[in-house]
């Protein structure tokens, strides 16, 4: 960690050509995405869309999306928006929904609604929500900021939930059940429609994470792809949320939640009668809502319709493609479960192959490949981009398989014994603490450094799980010592 004093502000300003070129230098550390060799976080295609993104962000930059009787532009984009996305997840004419910064608020806002529904309709007030272990950590972040109790429906061998434990879950405080197309550590898409039946059964709601997949599994569908039916066709599904910045290539701050009438989008509203300031109303977690998103997302929608997205999907498929092909030409190397969409994970099935040393070996080769754990294994969520690069990819990893066998040492090295140790750490209320001190520090006045994990898995070196190792068998050695 590295504490840093307060930098006051300037006293005067300086030239903007020099600022613009510190902004520039400010990226020498950052992840070099443009060259196809990062796996998560960015959606990236090439110059000329990154260009026109940012001039359609550009052009409404200023403007708020607050008050949609205000800026008319902005609620004509969101309505736009909306409505192409009704359409490619088979809606009907009475689907509505709002545009969101992102799959968190939009996987917040679902709980949030869900939550007061029931409590109106049903008197609810212990909720509850059943979701599969592999739903994306947003939803844990819902619980825990709204106080809806997760009962967590456990994994078959297959990588989908226990559908009949998942039944059994469902009681009178449950306010509803979550389904992910596809989920985001091993690429899986729940069985939507047998949930789909239960929630019809027990009239709860079924919500579809589609963040990762809204934009692309339609699209994958269109171009004749099998892809099991998880959208609003499957009559359980009452809401769906889906980011247009992942594979719907906008620029970043563009997700939609979506939900199969207004009945349901009512409950996510909020509305203040009394403030000194005037009546106020808003239809989801942020107060003043960037115009600029709205714009990029809009625009990006005209740009590539209906074919562009194909074509794209196309793409993202055939790399998806040759990386499973070369993974499953590598004897010591599995695919976890049966991934469908744009993403998926692989492990080790040798017992001489440390997984997570053929990915510091990858690193070191210049990847940027994530961690999973539960079971351990390397991801990957592929886009268009990487085309251009899966043939060294495979290479590169037949090599770091290679280099691992014949040095079964580095198992015990580096960010693989630190992963593989860490997973084995018990007492994870204690890890949470710890990490929760770890990250807290970097906010400290005047900020601090700390290597985080990346999207959804661990990735790089893993500072803080390095960090959190040696936190751990120091206090080992204390106890043993007679110390607490």
């Amino acid at each position: 960690m590295t504490n840093n004093i307060h930098k006051p502000m300037p006293d005067t300003g300086q030239d903007s050509n020099e600022i613009l070129q510190q902004l520039d230098n400010f990226k020498e550390h950052d992840p070099n995405y443009k060259d196809g060799r990062v796996w998560s976080l960015v959606y990236y295609l090439d110059e000329d869309h990154s260009a026109f993104i940012k001039d359609s962000y550009h052009k409404f930059a200023c403007e708020n999306g607050l008050n949609p009787t205000a800026f008319k532009s902005l609620k004509k984009f969101e309505t736009d928006v909306i409505s192409a996305t009704a359409d490619i997840l088979n809606g009907t004419e009475e689907v509505c929904g709002v545009v969101t910064s992102g799959g968190t608020e939009s996987c917040l806002m679902a709980v949030k609604t869900y939550r007061d529904m029931a409590k109106e309709t049903r008197g609810v007030t212990s909720p509850e929500m059943v979701i599969p272990e592999s739903a994306h950590v947003a939803w844990f972040k819902a619980s825990e900021y709204f106080g809806v109790k997760i009962r967590l429906v456990p994994l078959l061998d297959d990588l989908t939930p226990n559908m009949k434990k998942l039944k059994k879950m469902v009681n009178r405080n449950t306010v509803m059940i979550l389904g992910s197309a596809p989920e985001y550590p091993h690429g899986t898409i729940d069985p939507i429609a047998e949930m789909g039946e239960i929630a019809q059964k027990r009239k709860i709601p079924l919500h579809v994470d589609a963040c990762v997949g809204g934009f692309i599994l339609p699209f994958m569908e269109m171009n004749g792809e099998d892809i099991p039916l998880w959208d609003y066709r499957v009559p359980g599904v009452t809401s769906i949320s889906a980011d247009i910045h992942k594979y719907g290539y906008a620029a970043k701050g563009a997700s939609t939640l979506t939900y199969r009438n207004l009945d349901y989008l009512r409950y996510q509203m909020f509305v203040n009668q009394d403030w000194p300031g005037g009546v106020f109303a808003s239809s989801a977690l942020l107060g003043t809502r960037p115009g600029g998103a709205y714009a990029a997302a809009w625009a990006v929608l005209q740009y590539f319709g209906k074919a562009g997205y194909q074509k794209l999907a196309k793409d993202t498929l055939e790399a998806v493609n040759t990386l499973k092909a070369g993974v499953r030409a590598i004897p010591e190397l599995e695919i976890m479960g049966d991934p469908k969409g744009p993403l998926f994970a692989y492990k080790s099935i040798s017992p001489d192959l440390n997984i997570y040393a053929v990915g510091d070996q990858m690193d070191a080769m210049g990847w940027q490949v994530n961690r999973n754990q539960f079971p351990s294994g390397l991801h990957a969520m592929v886009t268009a981009q990487h085309l251009k690069v899966v043939d060294q990819y495979i290479i590169d990893l037949q090599t770091a398989v290679n280099t691992v066998k014949a040095n079964p040492e580095l198992g015990e090295q580096g960010g693989a014994a630190t992963y593989g140790m860490l997973a084995h750490v018990p007492l994870r209320g204690m890890v949470k603490k710890k990490v929760l001190e770890m990250y807290s520090e970097q906010y400290r006045a005047g900020g601090g450094e700390l290597d985080m994990a990346a999207e959804g898995g661990s990735s790089g070196s893993g500072k803080l799980a390095d960090k959190i190792l040696a936190w751990w068998v120091a206090r080992q050695t204390r106890k043993s010592s007679g110390g607490k």
